[in-house]
């Protein structure tokens, strides 16, 4: 994967066949967009190319309404290497190219830099000055560009738009198993493990203590999830919270107890996946009563596991 951090030193020599949006979470309808577009690079003998933006346009258009974000712009560029795509620019979104006319991005960049075969946009986006780069524009243009334009269509589940707005909302409301089939996998989290207060290990469930590097958190609760360690994706429990029985914290922990490890991991990076939502946060009578409920939640992830379905899940992550 070729990774280009603004488009000054983009000067591709081989054309490409590219798409541009945010892709925030690269869910199922960016998926079909990055099919299509190293399928298409493949039958032209072109570099399948994304054009991405740091930070999100709204965070600079309208700051007061920029959403959270699913990914990191890391995580972002590594899943584009994974479905296939072979270079990645990344071009800083700010007030001067939120102004800049869209034609001249498509003459200065699309044509003269990158040398674009084809060009493919998700249904809506659109870039530049007064959102004029929309497809309509590519379409109309593309004869005297020397690209193909075309919108790929977008992907419907049960009736609904599959988006990363909804899938945030999926998140925020619990709904990981439709938020997992909108994203085309389990959603994730991954940061630093910090020390904690060691609570856990004095009742007999040592935690891992995450501080996630993602701002998009699932619901406060209990989850079944899978903690990726030493390349190995291991079967936890993850619960997620403000820890009430002890005390209120302003900040909200994520805390993983791994089924059957015994390992230092602090200072690690560690990802956790949230496969299925267990319950919701409650305050506990004391330590007692937490320890029967961890006990208890630990038994119905271990059943949950259980499920073949699940076991080959996990052979995917």
């Amino acid at each position: 994967m070729k990774i280009f951090h603004g488009t000054e030193n983009a000067n591709i020599a081989r054309p490409t066949v590219l798409t541009l949006g945010v892709f925030d979470g690269l869910h199922i309808g960016h998926q079909r967009i990055m099919r299509q577009v190293v399928e298409r690079a493949k039958s032209v003998k072109a570099v399948p190319t994304a054009i991405t933006f740091d930070p999100h346009p709204r965070a600079v258009l309208h700051p007061e309404s920029a959403p959270p974000l699913l990914q990191t712009l890391d995580q972002r560029i590594a899943y584009l290497e994974f479905l296939g795509v072979e270079q990645t620019i990344v071009i800083k979104f700010d007030s001067e190219f939120a102004a800049s006319p869209a034609k001249n991005f498509l003459n200065d960049i699309i044509r003269d830099r990158l040398h674009a075969k084809e060009v493919y946009l998700g249904k809506g986006f659109a870039f530049g000055k007064d959102r004029g780069g929309n497809i309509e524009l590519l379409r109309k243009l593309s004869t005297e560009l020397g690209f193909v334009a075309d919108e790929v269509e977008e992907v419907r589940l049960r009736g609904r738009r599959v988006s990363s707005s909804e899938i945030r909302e999926l998140l925020a409301r619990g709904k990981i198993n439709l938020a997992r089939q909108m994203l085309g996998r389990p959603y994730g989290v991954e940061g630093v493990i910090i020390r904690g207060l060691r609570r856990g290990h004095t009742i007999g469930f040592p935690t891992a203590n995450l501080k996630p590097h993602n701002r998009v958190i699932p619901k406060y609760g209990v989850y079944a999830t899978a903690t990726l360690i030493d390349g190995t994706w291991r079967k936890s429990i993850t619960n997620i919270g403000v820890r009430p029985t002890f005390e209120k914290d302003n900040e909200p922990s994520i805390e993983s107890y791994i089924f059957d490890f015994d390992g230092d991991l602090y200072g690690d990076v560690l990802r956790v996946r949230f496969l299925h939502r267990i319950r919701d946060e409650r305050k506990f009578s004391g330590i007692d009563e937490l320890k029967t409920q961890i006990t208890r939640d630990s038994e119905t992830a271990r059943n949950y596991f259980r499920h073949k379905g699940v076991e080959n899940m996990l052979d995917l992550l």
